[in-house]
C-alpha cells in the first residue's frame, strides 16, 4: 500500500538518523516544503571534527542525564544541522515542516522558530518541557507521529 506523506518522510528521517555518529541517541531531521525535501540532518561532531565514535562520549562518562548541560557534547543535533545545511547552501526554509525522530530540545526549538518552519512533525519524546513551552508560544504547530 502507499504510504502517506507523513509515513514517506518519517520512513526517510529514519534513515538518515543511520547517520549519525552519537553513542547515546541516533537523531535525524529532515525538513520540507510543499512535499519536497529541503534538508536533512543528523546529531554528530561538526565537519573535519573526530566523532564520538571515535573519541568517546563525556556525557556519558560524566553520568549527565539527557536533556541537561548540551554544551559538553560535541555534538551538533539533527535539527541543527538540517537548518545549517538549507542555510550553508542559501535554501529558504521558511513556512516548511521538519519531521524528526525525537521531540526537540530547547536549543533546537529556539532554532526552529527563528528559522520560520511553522510545523513539526516527531516521534520520540526528550525530557525538555522548555522547548514544547516555547514552541507553542510561537504557534507552530507540533504534532506527535504516532
Amino acid at each position: 500500500m502507499r504510504p502517506s506523506w507523513d509515513e514517506y518522510f518519517m520512513d526517510i528521517v529514519e534513515l538518515v538518523k543511520t547517520r549519525s555518529t552519537c553513542l547515546r541517541r541516533q537523531v535525524g531531521a529532515l525538513i520540507v516544503k510543499d512535499k519536497r525535501i529541503l534538508a536533512t540532518g543528523y546529531n554528530g561532531a561538526p565537519s573535519g571534527c573526530a566523532h564520538c565514535l571515535q573519541t568517546g562520549c563525556l556525557r556519558q562518562e560524566l553520568s549527565i542525564p539527557s536533556g541537561q548541560r548540551h554544551e559538553l557534547c560535541r555534538a551538533s543535533h539533527a535539527e541543527q544541522n538540517a537548518i545549517v545545511q538549507a542555510a550553508y547552501w542559501g535554501t529558504s526554509i521558511k513556512g516548511g515542516t521538519m519531521y524528526v525522530t525525537h521531540q526537540p530540545c530547547v536549543l533546537c526549538a529556539k532554532l526552529i522558530i527563528n528559522s520560520g518552519l511553522d510545523k513539526i512533525i516527531f516521534k520520540g519524546d526528550y525530557p525538555d518541557e522548555i522547548s514544547m513551552k516555547l514552541l507553542q508560544e510561537a504557534e507552530i504547530r507540533v504534532v506527535r507521529y504516532e
